[in-house]
C-alpha cells in the first residue's frame, strides 16, 4: 500500500513540471510576432474627463429653435407632400447671406520667371484672322477645351519667333477639368503698319500636368 502511493506521486510530478504558467497565453502569428492575449487591468482614473454625447450637432446658430411638428417628414422625402422648393431646415432661409468667406482657391495671375514656351511639332489647332495693317487691330476669342483630369493652372504666351503684333489675355488662370467649361482666351493682333501674313505660335503651358497646348496663329494684314 505504501509503495503504490509513492509510485502515484512520482508519476504526477513530471506532468506538473511541464504545466505552463498562469499568464503564458502567447500566440505566434504568421509574421513571427508574439501577441500577449492575457489582457490588462487598466481602468480610467476618476479625475479623467469623460467623453460626452456627440449626437447633437454644433453647427446651428445658438438661437436656432425651429417649430417642427413631430409628424413632419414622417412619410419620407418621396411622399409627394410639402414644400419641395423651400429649405431643408425651417428658419435657415437666410443662412450664409452675411457670411464672411476667408481664403478660398488662389488662381495664377503671373507667368513664373524662367518658364519656357516651347512649340510642339504638330499644333493642336489653328487660328486665322484678318485686319488692316494701319488699323487698331483685331481680337479673336479662342475657346480652349480642358484636357486634364483635374483643375490645372495654365500660363499662355506666344513662343519666341512669333510676330510682335500678337498678344494673348489672360496670360494665366485656372483651367477646369475634362468635360468642364472651356477657358476663354482673347488673341489680339495689332500690326502697327506691318502688312502681309503675320504668324505666331500660341503656347498654353500646364505645368502640373507636364503638358502644353499649341495653336498656330496667322493674321493677314492688308
Amino acid at each position: 500500500m505504501k509503495v503504490s502511493s509513492v509510485f502515484f506521486v512520482t508519476c504526477l510530478a513530471p506532468a506538473a513540471s511541464f504545466s505552463p504558467p498562469a499568464r503564458a497565453f502567447i500566440k505566434r502569428t504568421s509574421l513571427g510576432m508574439a501577441l500577449d492575449l492575457t489582457g490588462n487591468d487598466w481602468k480610467p482614473e476618476d479625475d479623467i474627463p469623460k467623453m460626452g454625447s456627440t449626437d447633437t450637432p454644433d453647427y446651428f446658430p445658438d438661437d436656432y429653435d425651429p417649430d417642427i411638428n413631430f409628424a413632419d417628414g414622417i412619410m419620407g422625402s418621396q411622399s409627394g407632400s410639402g414644400n419641395k422648393s423651400g429649405p431643408e431646415l425651417p428658419g435657415m432661409e437666410n443662412l450664409g447671406e452675411d457670411a464672411v468667406v476667408v481664403g478660398g482657391i488662389e488662381f495664377a495671375t503671373d507667368i513664373p520667371e524662367g518658364m519656357v514656351f516651347k512649340v510642339s511639332s504638330i499644333p493642336d489647332g489653328t487660328v486665322e484672322m484678318n485686319c488692316g495693317a494701319n488699323g487698331k487691330g483685331v481680337d479673336f476669342a479662342l475657346e480652349v477645351k480642358p484636357v486634364c483630369m483635374g483643375y490645372e493652372d495654365f500660363y499662355a504666351a506666344f513662343a519666341p519667333g512669333s510676330h510682335e503684333s500678337f498678344s494673348v489675355s489672360p496670360s494665366a488662370g485656372r483651367m477646369e477639368r475634362r468635360g468642364g467649361e472651356p477657358s476663354l482666351l482673347v488673341i489680339t493682333c495689332q500690326p502697327r503698319g506691318a502688312s502681309g501674313v503675320l504668324e505666331g505660335d500660341l503656347v498654353i503651358n500646364l505645368p502640373e500636368d507636364e503638358s502644353s497646348i499649341c495653336y498656330k496663329v496667322s493674321c493677314t494684314a492688308l
